[in-house]
């Protein structure tokens, strides 16, 4: 992410969400655990919490209304109140605007439907209509004079026209078209959208626009994204919305509101430790077959996919089969992978170096999986697993050097090189107490000039089990 995106991130003191396909997936209503973990945090920040939609009060599913967001903007920007209903800003269609759209609509055959505050109604029932708006609002009924007794803050069109509809001139002057769906256009008035609504919000609450970041993903997000002083797309986004967007995300299923918060630095990264309980990760196997035993590792493709795939695709041609450890250095580390046995050589599944894959969730505690190399980004075939029992810092003194908790027990408990984290990439870790021996045996053996063994350990071949 881009370093000016992630200053600017400092100064957001409010974030709103749109519902459909942002907070949740509108066709299935999924909406993923991780929403209310970012909810929680964002208030433990002091992040206010905002919702902007197209939908009314009575549309919004129960579980984003369980998610007690501080404010929300509903209806386009029509209506706006805080979590104690206490309404910061209402704007109903004018009644006579509201009688000349029936009219319209009736002259050129198009159904229409009406918004109220408490309530939404369809001018008629056909299958276009069921189509476009029941996963929205189910079981509307019919009611064309609706408007005689209740204010309409939003109306519908539903229609095969898509954006050829367009407004009479007369209607034009009051009113606009937001595309959502291929059989239905939002009906909002003219100087109405999310952006007025959510910008009423803000200034009620001495706020500014650089101090906003906004989710969506459809072309009513528009004057949103041009108005919050950071907008975020979700990766199933209109192209138009991408294209004004600060920063794409990926979907709803995918986490994509905490990914892009993280990576914002809005909250904090949930990580997972994948070396600390090997037998429940999912990932390759690879048993390194040794002329004094087998090493088996766990490796993580999530991690370090780039990494991982060359280390089995080298593996699964042969390239290891007879390589020796050549560098043996006990209270440390064994290295392998250079069939020259020099140290000097290798090349990689690439045929050239490749970049560093360093992540937050591995580290290079005792039995890590390690690449060699001669400086940043350049790594080839050559690795070592770190064999060091013993470190000389405290738990306190890594956590405070920045080390997370659970990594800091692990590294004053069992051991490790915390001084190669982020100099050499984690790719893998021991998995059994069998393979721990023959790490430890292997470090012993007797060594001579340049940590090089006397007597050959040799890598037999690398089984993969996928």
């Amino acid at each position: 992410m881009d370093a000016k995106l992630k200053y600017k991130a400092k100064k957001i003191k409010m974030v709103f969400f749109d519902i459909d396909d942002t907070l949740r997936v509108k066709d299935t209503g999924y909406m993923p655990d991780s929403i209310w973990q970012v909810f929680q945090q964002l208030k433990a920040k002091g992040i206010l919490t905002g919702i902007a939609s197209g939908r009314a009060r009575y549309g919004v599913p129960p579980e984003v209304q369980a998610l007690h967001a501080d404010y929300c903007v509903k209806l386009n920007g029509a209506y706006a109140k805080d979590d104690q209903k206490k309404i910061i800003f209402q704007a109903p269609i004018p009644a006579e605007v509201v009688v000349r759209y029936k009219e319209w609509a009736n002259a050129v055959g198009i159904a229409y439907g009406m918004a109220g505050r408490h309530k939404a109604v369809l001018s008629e029932r056909n299958q276009i209509i069921s189509d476009a708006i029941d996963n929205v609002y189910a079981n509307l009924a019919v009611d064309p004079d609706f408007n005689e007794k209740h204010d309409v803050y939003q109306m519908w069109t539903f229609e095969d026209k898509g954006d050829a509809l367009q407004l009479p001139q007369d209607l034009a002057k009051h009113l606009r078209l937001v595309r959502w769906h291929d059989h239905s256009s939002d009906v909002v008035l003219k100087d109405t959208s999310k952006a007025l609504g959510v910008s009423k919000v803000v200034d009620y609450l001495g706020l500014k626009p650089e101090n906003i970041l906004v989710f969506g993903d459809e072309r009513n997000d528009l004057e949103l994204f041009d108005y919050a002083g950071i907008s975020v797309a979700m990766g199933v986004s209109h192209p138009q919305l991408k294209e004004k967007a600060d920063f794409v995300t990926k979907k709803v299923e995918e986490d994509g509101i905490k990914y892009a918060l993280e990576e914002l630095g809005l909250i904090e990264k949930t990580l997972d430790f994948p070396q600390l309980d090997v037998t429940t990760v999912d990932g390759p196997l690879a048993v390194i077959k040794t002329n004094h035993g087998d090493l088996t590792v766990k490796l993580f493709p999530d991690q370090a996919p780039k990494t991982v795939a060359n280390f089995l695709g080298l593996a699964k041609e042969g390239y290891y089969d007879g390589i020796i450890f050549h560098r043996i250095i006990p209270d440390f580390m064994i290295q392998g992978g250079d069939p020259t046995g020099t140290g000097m050589g290798g090349q990689s599944l690439y045929g050239e170096a490749f970049e560093d894959e360093f992540s937050d969730e591995l580290y290079n505690i005792r039995g890590a999986l390690s690449m060699a190399n001669a400086g940043p980004n350049t790594n080839g075939s050559q690795f070592f697993i770190v064999q060091n029992a013993k470190v000389p810092y405290a738990q306190k003194e890594l956590e405070r050097g920045g080390w997370p908790a659970p990594i800091a027990a692990v590294y004053a408990e069992k051991g490790g090189t915390p001084h190669l984290d982020r100099r050499h990439t984690v790719f893998g870790q021991l998995v059994d107490e069998a393979s721990y021996r023959v790490l430890d045996a292997i470090a012993a053996v007797e060594t001579g000039a340049q940590d090089k063994p006397l007597e050959d350990v040799t890598i037999q071949t690398i089984e993969v089990k996928d």
